[in-house]
């Protein structure tokens, strides 16, 4: 099929065209007079969106924001906040809702007006959140302008008082966790000082650093102390198995002066001895007087190198025994150190639980006081940014565009009737048509001007197959 050929059915279709183009135009005239009015009023809101957790006070990841905006819908059209606004307006003294709400639900006592007229405002109620900001917007449509606004403006503050509520209930509930958890770490604190304070009054510490610094002090002391007097001990050793295996050779008896007299006089006595007995005879008196003396000079001499022997005895044993308490004191002061060591380990667990408990304390006491000032809040992270007004001209309906698209769908209309008729009823129209339709070859073309035409009237004949 050409342009022709549909020009041709469409102009003996016009009829059809028009019927049905006029059909539908008119429907759309007469619904644009019949249907009512509505206006719809629209409130901007900014969402100010913080999202710290009232117990951890971590804050949400901006990942979360859409997520947010979507739950900030929900609320908004939620049945509470509804309520809240036809409360807030007091929509249920009217008269006429009142009866109405009867009519509708038959006097029955299972349905609330509030939650009927509730239902109602939801049902007109449009909100739509930006993707790009957070801004949401509230509309609602209804037949007066007035209402409408004042409608969609109760949402906005009725959604205002949830959020608070919403905002304020969890910090007031994390409020009274975290007083229950701050006395209870205000208890292990004070359990942990009252157990630190006892341990440093049964064990006498008062500056336990100092004095471990004194005892170590001690204890080098007394370790410097042992080496010498072992030393000592050593040396004293030796020289009392000296004076007891050499005698009177040992030097430290030799060297004493009383020693030394001795043996002088015992040398000059013998040698007078000598002298008298080569003189005058082994039993002169004189001789026998000399060797007396020489002989009590020698027990002299035995006395005093046994004195002196024990004396050095006697020296290394004193020697020997302060060596020997020099190591028992080293001993108790190296316990002692050690203990004043597990005392200082004792003292720094018990330290650091204080600290803790300190520290774990002071953390919740911080986010107490931020949880009760939040739980205290009066301000909603919900603005209003522009107040519904009502709207000077209706929304729906839309005359001008109900126009438009009646004109467009008229017109398709009429013509796909016009080409069904067509093709239902298939009439020749062109040379074309015979041309695609009838293997005849045609012989003259009679012009529908003719007189023949116009006094038989030759009619259309239908397409034979």
């Amino acid at each position: 099929m050409n342009f022709s050929q549909l020009f041709l059915i469409l102009k003996a279709r016009k009829k059809v065209i028009f019927w049905a183009f006029g059909a539908v135009v008119s429907f759309a005239l007469l619904l644009n007079l019949l249907l009512p009015k509505s206006y719809t009023a629209t409130t901007s809101l900014v969402v100010n969106y913080k999202g710290v957790d009232p117990v951890s006070g971590m804050a949400t990841p901006a990942q979360l924001m859409p997520g947010y905006m979507a739950t900030q819908v929900d609320i908004i059209t939620s049945h509470a906040v509804a309520v809240k606004v036809v409360q807030n307006l007091g929509l249920t003294n009217s008269p006429g809702i009142k009866q109405q709400f009867i009519e509708d639900t038959a006097g029955s006592d299972l349905v609330k007006i509030d939650d009927w007229l509730a239902d109602l405002l939801l049902k007109k109620l449009d909100v739509k959140p930006s993707r790009q900001s957070s801004i949401i917007e509230i509309s609602y449509t209804g037949a007066d302008p007035q209402f409408s606004a004042a409608i969609a403006n109760a949402f906005a503050e009725a959604y205002q008082e949830a959020s608070l509520r919403l905002k304020v209930e969890p910090s007031q509930k994390a409020a009274d966790y975290l007083l229950v958890q701050a006395r209870q770490y205000r208890d292990k604190l004070e359990a942990a000082q009252v157990k630190l304070s006892k341990y440093q009054q049964d064990n006498g510490l008062t500056s336990i650093a100092e004095n471990l610094d004194v005892e170590n002090a001690k204890l080098n002391q007394l370790a410097n102390q042992l080496i010498m007097v072992q030393a000592q001990a050593l040396d004293s050793s030796a020289r009392q198995r000296n004076a007891n295996s050499a005698g009177d050779a040992s030097p430290d008896i030799a060297a004493n002066p009383v020693i030394q007299n001795l043996k002088v006089a015992i040398a000059q006595t013998s040698s007078k001895l000598a002298e008298i007995g080569n003189r005058l005879g082994s039993n002169h008196p004189q001789f026998k007087s000399a060797q007396a003396e020489l002989d009590k000079l020698k027990s002299q001499l035995e006395v005093e190198v046994a004195r002196i022997g024990s004396s050095v005895g006697g020296n290394a044993r004193i020697i020997q025994q302060n060596e020997a308490q020099l190591k028992a004191a080293l001993a108790a002061q190296k316990q002692k150190v050690l203990e004043l060591n597990r005392n200082r380990d004792q003292l720094s667990v018990l330290q650091r639980d204080v600290e803790s408990a300190q520290q774990a304390y002071n953390t919740v006491a911080q986010r107490l006081n931020q949880t009760s000032i939040e739980g205290k809040a009066n301000e909603s992270d919900i603005s209003i940014l522009t107040r519904a007004i009502p709207p000077e001209k209706h929304s729906s309906p839309k005359r001008t565009l109900n126009m438009i698209l009646a004109l467009i769908f008229g017109t398709f209309l009429g013509i796909s009737l016009a080409l069904v008729s067509e093709m239902r009823n298939r009439k020749i129209r062109s040379l074309n048509d015979l041309n695609d339709f009838i293997d005849i070859p045609v012989l003259a073309v009679i012009d529908s001007g003719t007189s023949l035409a116009q006094d038989k009237k030759i009619k259309m004949l239908p397409l034979r197959k």
